[in-house]
């Protein structure tokens, strides 16, 4: 695991390296980055008053990682759960531990902020990330179903 790496909250000099990142994963996922989606992420990122957060792994003054969670209130619990909902490990820096060191911020975060759980989901097929994250925690055995607004273009 490399020791080199630091964990830290994005901040606004990040966002050239978080688009990069951003729009590698949207586009592993088989969508086309748009302008408009990324520009109103970034924005949410940035607003201490809104749910959505990003982290960065910064190695050697480079960004090398980044999730962007959640946090949302539940009905099956009384604290708040924060949801991994996207990430990715820049080419470059993968096998080096900055998926774990990432994972494992959130989850001692869990405590201080309150939150109940810290949970994500990922393609049956993205065996590569599912041989970290089987590391964590057992598959939750739910199906998840997506219904689209056909009004929206995604």
């Amino acid at each position: 695991m490399n020791s080199n790496v630091m964990i830290r909250k994005a901040e606004p000099r990040d966002e050239s390296s978080w688009r990069v990142l951003f729009d590698e994963y949207n586009r592993f996922y088989g969508r086309e980055p748009r302008e408009d989606v990324t520009r109103y992420t970034w924005k949410r990122v940035l607003d201490a008053a809104c749910p959505v957060h990003a982290l960065v792994a910064e190695k050697d003054g480079k960004v090398v990682g980044i999730p962007n969670y959640v946090v949302h209130e539940n009905t099956t619990q009384l604290l708040p759960s924060c949801y991994l909902q996207d990430m990715i490990v820049a080419d470059e820096a993968r096998g080096e531990g900055v998926g774990r060191r990432l994972i494992e911020w959130l989850l001692a975060e869990m405590k201080p902020q309150g939150w109940s759980r810290v949970y994500w989901n990922t393609r049956e097929n993205n065996y590569r990330a599912r041989m970290l994250y089987d590391k964590f925690a057992p598959q939750s055995g739910f199906v998840r179903y997506v219904v689209n607004n056909p009004e929206c273009v995604f």
